[in-house]
């Protein structure tokens, strides 16, 4: 990030006055198409996709030199299984059941790779039908799971999407990440979903094709049921029956792109979507939290615990520690708590103001040795600042124990304001 790129994000920011980014606007009637990368920089995509929260769709030539492009796919442009089963052929992946509702998602099991790849073809061999149903390899954590020697043998992460607080969190914790890989055969798909935490989330087709249908943050109200849920499926027939979905407007069509072989999605902060694969189709996707995002993260996470608290209302004068236990099935509802959210921007603030020491100490206001820019470490503690002092300020983190927290939350707020002070002048 530059410094003219800096001053118009902190603006954009100010100018919002605390109002989540993103949410409540209109839709717009398309999704851009952003061709070629020499005329595209980090500073056009925080303008004109990040801080307005809009999805765009990146040609194949931002991909064309990664490694799984040439070595997963056929010269026809299929997946490449001889090679795919050689690498992976006894690795365990997680496979999700498309003919089976569960809730609002797919029922999943784990086999090997090998046993997948042999239920394909079959598969395909029935004519995109099989006994065992329609099954999807989805959420394959093969970056966290060590099976690659070097990450840029498969892909390398685009410029666009480089500053990702939440896989840099996890990194640290070193028990998780929210790197994937989805391989699936045609028919296979996504139910309507926000993506977790709502994170931003990049796909990129490595081979074949996916439809995508996108509503923006808001639009989803109108899909509610009669009883406040949120449909499994936005195709489906039932949508049409006004009892059950009284608040339907079908003059309201979702935005739907076309992703070819090699394009890379840009899905923004709380867009619902709901995804198809039209061919064999291999894509890797990420989940990611930074600046431009963290306040919808936590407007997020407040309203699940809002949610929780509405659960189990009326236990909260009987049972002790009532609020202790509504943060604990909100963790296990949702993955995160107040307190570990607390520690992921304590976890990034403290890897920024490494960054700026040492920008300081160089006397650079470009680049550090850390690989973060100077500039962008100087608007990720003013974004910090601003949602931690809603964090310790709100209050039911008021009652979370931080006893054992180092720093304490004030505390790590006045670093973060001293660092946004001393900041004006880079």
């Amino acid at each position: 990030m530059d410094r003219k790129t800096r001053t118009f994000a902190e603006q954009h920011y100010r100018d919002l006055g605390g109002r989540v980014p993103g949410v409540g606007g209109p839709a717009p009637s398309s999704v851009t198409f952003i061709q070629a990368p020499a005329a595209f920089s980090y500073a056009d995509f925080v303008k004109g996709f990040l801080l307005p929260n809009l999805p765009c769709v990146f040609s194949g030539s931002f991909t064309e030199d990664w490694g799984s492009r040439r070595r997963w796919v056929t010269s026809e442009g299929k997946p490449d299984f001889d090679y795919l089963l050689q690498k992976y052929g006894d690795v365990v992946v997680p496979v999700a059941n498309c003919g089976v509702r569960e809730y609002n998602s797919n029922p999943k099991e784990h086999m090997s790779f090998r046993d997948y790849v042999s239920y394909w073809k079959e598969y395909n061999r029935g004519g995109c039908s099989s006994p065992r149903g329609c099954l999807y390899l989805k959420d394959w954590h093969l970056c966290r799971d060590s099976l690659v020697d070097d990450l840029e043998d498969i892909f390398t992460l685009p410029v666009y999407f480089s500053s990702d607080w939440l896989n840099e969190f996890w990194d640290v914790l070193n028990v998780d990440d929210y790197r994937f890989v989805y391989m699936g055969p045609r028919g296979t798909w996504s139910p309507f979903h926000a993506d977790i935490f709502r994170s931003y989330s990049w796909s990129v087709n490595i081979c074949g094709r996916k439809k995508w249908l996108f509503f923006p943050p808001g639009h989803e109200e109108a899909l509610r049921d009669c009883h406040g849920g949120l449909p499994y499926d936005v195709t489906s027939p039932e949508l049409l029956d006004t009892r059950l979905y009284p608040r339907i407007q079908h003059d309201s069509l979702p935005l739907e792109v076309i992703q070819e072989a090699g394009e890379m999605v840009f899905v923004p902060s709380g867009w619902h979507h709901q995804v198809y694969n039209l061919d064999d189709t291999i894509s890797i996707n990420h989940n990611w939290v930074n600046g431009c995002n963290v306040a919808n993260m936590w407007h997020f996470l407040q309203q699940e615990l809002q949610a929780v608290q509405h659960e189990v209302a009326e236990w909260k004068d009987t049972m002790p520690d009532w609020h202790q236990h509504c943060q604990v099935i909100m963790k296990s509802c949702t993955g995160i708590n107040f307190e570990e959210f607390y520690h992921f921007l304590k976890v990034i603030a403290e890897k920024r103001f490494l960054v700026l020491r040492q920008g300081v100490k160089e006397g650079t206001g470009n680049s550090t040795s850390l690989g973060l820019g100077l500039q962008q470490a100087a608007f990720d503690v003013g974004r910090l600042a601003d949602v931690l002092a809603s964090v310790v300020a709100h209050p039911d983190f008021q009652r979370v124990d931080t006893s054992t927290f180092s720093p304490q939350p004030k505390e790590l707020l006045q670093q973060l304001e001293d660092a946004v002070a001393a900041a004006e002048a880079f």
